[in-house]
């Protein structure tokens, strides 16, 4: 398990430092403004089904189907049921995105005031103000330029980013079928790469294709139209993505022939679980969408601060939390397949305890130390002081839950392999309920602080519902040895955060953070000091999940040298 989700985890290490790279290129050129808070929702959209079949519904319902013909049935069943998948996924694909792009320009024709189309298709220019000084900008605005009926200069934007960026969808489901293929075979390095990928192409649309937009408007009055060079740069980043999977499937035997989906068996049994399993895998992303559709309208900023929070949370979660549950989905599909319910509790466990002695401490650390690691990635260009301090609060409410968010993508995970999608979305119905209420409560007094704290307290009630369900559905989980850990663990995990935060107050009160040096040292000496106090604390209690990873890390730097 280590080693196989270790090569993810590097190589998603990797994608993920890109992300964080593109991320802080995005805040320096946009700030956390209203034109990064239509970008942001914007892209959300179709990056929401990246995240539901990439990472989510369409690879757990796939995944052990995949499995199953391979083991039963053999080679050539496998790849006619997988191409049946990927042509049925084609045609619907392009139905949602036909009817989308359709409803969207509907609304644009419609709910924009002829004042804010010039013939160019442009925005006019009192909207197009820089980011930093946007909210006087619309304050100031004449009345008639957003007539009652008709959108605000934000949605406007918004929904004219929708409509470049949504096709990215038809080249995420592909990707996502061929990811869950090569996870099948036993290959995670080079679908975990296929996102760096993406990162690289969206990051060279902001410093190669934006420059070449709006060439002939003052440099204040750009920002809304070089904007749409990052949605045209989500498009070709989607090509690249889906097209450096080809080459490996490809060597494994994969050629396409279009299978006809309809009453296509397998066809049936993948939609039939991917359904219910869309929102049973993916509550935090859907958490997400449903919050950020609120914060859109109740205040400036508080999109792009809130995203600018759950992308750095989503670094160990991603590194951590997915790269483990990609590996358990068909580890434990092939143990449920064999009736070998012992070893499926064993590996479940094995996963658990691994996942909960990592993200323990990343959580602390981005809780503690949150406003030094705002500050070092973030803090230039567009991206204020004022801004560090609200992504800051942002991330500091969010971070708590981190070990919640991950084990709920592995319990549901658990009930995929045992071929039951019901429960989990039972489940994260109910879920997706209470948070959208509490964080909708939240959100006025507390703004970016709000959905955060309402994602803790869902994503804890999740994980409690969740380890009912399975225990109920096992008869057993036999998790004694994990409950054991969790106290010493948790002691550890007080007395890093302790270390960190005062580290770190030392740290700024005698040498603060003007230069790049000093911002990196008070975020990695306060970091490094609370990390090694806990994996030494854990070893000295004995947790296994310590003392397996360690002899792990060992082995490996031995083969190295």
């Amino acid at each position: 398990m280590l080693k196989a989700s270790g090569a993810m985890a590097a190589a998603t290490l990797t994608s993920r430092v890109l992300g964080m790279v593109r991320e802080m290129v995005y805040m320096s050129f946009m700030g956390t403004g209203w034109v990064n808070d239509a970008f942001q929702y914007a892209f959300m959209i179709p990056n929401l089904f990246r995240r539901l079949l990439g990472e989510g519904a369409l690879t757990a319902a796939f995944i052990p189907m995949f499995k199953e013909k391979e083991k039963l049935h053999g080679e050539t069943e496998m790849w006619r049921a997988a191409n049946a998948v990927l042509s049925g996924l084609v045609v619907v694909a392009c139905a949602i995105v036909a009817v989308v792009l359709l409803g969207v320009s509907v609304a644009l024709a419609f709910g924009t005031p002829p004042e804010t189309v010039a013939a160019t298709g442009q925005l006019p220019p009192l909207v197009m103000q820089s980011a930093t000084n946007a909210a006087a900008a619309v304050a100031a605005a004449p009345v008639h330029l957003w007539t009652p009926g008709h959108f605000s200069p934000k949605i406007v934007l918004t929904l004219r980013l929708l409509r470049v960026m949504f096709p990215y969808m038809i080249l995420v489901c592909l990707t996502a079928v061929m990811m869950g293929m090569l996870n099948a075979r036993g290959h995670f390095f080079i679908p975990a790469m296929g996102a760096a990928t993406l990162n690289v192409v969206m990051i060279a649309s902001v410093w190669w294709l934006a420059p070449r937009f709006g060439l002939d408007l003052p440099p204040e009055h750009r920002l809304p139209v070089e904007i749409f060079a990052l949605a045209f740069g989500v498009l070709a980043a989607g090509v690249a993505q889906a097209g450096f999977q080809l080459p490996s499937l490809w060597r494994d035997g994969f050629r396409y022939r279009w299978v006809s989906p309809w009453r296509d068996e397998t066809v049936y049994r993948v939609v039939r679980q991917m359904i219910p399993g869309t929102i049973g895998v993916a509550a935090f992303q859907i958490n997400v969408a449903l919050i950020q559709s609120v914060a859109l309208f109740i205040g400036t900023g508080i999109v792009s601060q809130f995203n600018g929070a759950v992308r750095l949370m989503e670094l160990p979660q991603a590194m951590f939390g997915i790269s483990l549950a990609t590996y358990l989905l068909p580890t434990l599909s092939g143990l449920a397949a064999e009736k070998n319910f012992p070893e499926f509790r064993n590996t479940l466990r094995q996963g658990l305890a691994t996942l909960i002695f990592l993200n323990l401490i990343a959580s602390v650390l981005l809780f503690t130390l949150a406003e030094p690691i705002v500050r070092l990635l973030f803090e230039r260009g567009a991206f204020t002081k004022v801004s560090t301090g609200h992504v800051a609060y942002a991330l500091a409410c969010l971070a708590p839950g981190l070990v919640a968010f991950s084990l709920s993508n592995i319990l549901a995970r658990a009930f995929y392999a045992l071929g039951d999608t019901r429960t989990p979305m039972r489940i994260s119905l109910l879920c997706l309920t209470l948070n959208f209420l509490i964080a909708c409560l939240l959100m006025l007094p507390l703004r970016e602080g709000g959905p955060g704290i309402a994602n803790l307290m869902t994503s804890t009630i999740s994980v409690g519902l969740l380890t009912f369900a399975l225990r109920k559905k096992l008869g057993m989980l036999d998790m004694a040895a994990l409950r054991q850990t969790l106290v010493p663990l948790a002691i550890g995990a007080a007395a890093a955060g302790v270390i960190a935060w005062l580290g770190w107050r030392l740290w700024e009160t005698q040498l603060g953070h003007a230069t790049l040096a000093l911002r990196l040292g008070a975020v990695f000496v306060p970091a490094t000091a609370a990390g090694g106090v806990y994996w030494l604390g854990a070893l000295a209690c004995k947790i296994p999940a310590a003392k397996e990873m360690t002899e792990f890390a060992l082995a490996k730097f031995k083969r190295f040298k």
